[in-house]
């Protein structure tokens, strides 16, 4: 696949709510995950798919998606960029419900996403 196909795909699950299912098909093993921040008690930097699959599980519990929109992708070269807004409601925040967007930058090699960084402001 194309990284402009790979992107697709992804986008194409996100929007669909599968967003594991994008990790568990998309990604490498060695997929590195870079946060702009680090969480309490976490590093900005999660490295290998498995790990990558706890922090969205733990993402999915804490919170409540009330609507999403997903742009995207933006391909160049061997990356590519996709543009995600949320408005959420955050359980770990003592039910804050905020709007949340965020840009996340892709890196593809051998047909599978090795990286990916997220940007956006706290």
């Amino acid at each position: 696949m194309t990284t402009n196909e790979i992107g697709q795909k992804l986008v194409e699950l996100c929007k669909a709510g599968k967003n594991a299912e994008a990790m568990q098909t998309l990604y490498a093993p060695d997929i590195v995950s870079v946060e702009a921040a680090a969480r309490p008690g976490h590093d900005a930097e999660t490295t290998g798919l498995a790990a990558c699959l706890a922090k969205g599980k733990a993402f999915a519990e804490d919170a409540e998606v009330h609507s999403a929109k997903i742009e995207g992708p933006f391909p160049n070269g061997d990356r590519f960029a996709v543009i995600f807004d949320y408005d959420i409601t955050r359980r770990s925040l003592g039910g804050k419900r905020f709007r949340s967007q965020e840009v996340a930058l892709y890196t593809v090699k051998n047909d599978k996403i090795v990286r990916e960084e997220f940007f956006y402001s706290r």
